[in-house]
């Protein structure tokens, strides 16, 4: 049975929920990341090409992530929004 919100979500007014979706949603960009290299690496080994630049961009797109992470845990204000 999935989890459900005690009260009717709001993202604009409620803090709880915003940071919820905002974890749900590095969650989702983590899974796409994975997914994708892997396929990239596993094209790259089975057919022995010379992809120089699939390091690059296992690289950059980690660092993406990783302030991804950094903005959810450290600078984002889930403090409550008076409307």
């Amino acid at each position: 049975m999935p989890p459900r919100w005690p009260r009717e979500p709001n993202r604009k007014t409620d803090p709880e929920y915003r940071r919820l979706d905002d974890l749900i949603n590095f969650a989702v960009h983590v899974g796409i990341y994975a997914a994708t290299n892997s396929g990239l690496w596993f094209v790259h080994i089975i057919k022995s090409t010379q992809w120089s630049w699939l390091l690059w961009v296992n690289g950059i797109w980690f660092g993406i992530l990783v302030l991804h992470f950094i903005y959810i845990k450290a600078i984002a204000d889930y403090t409550s929004v008076k409307t």
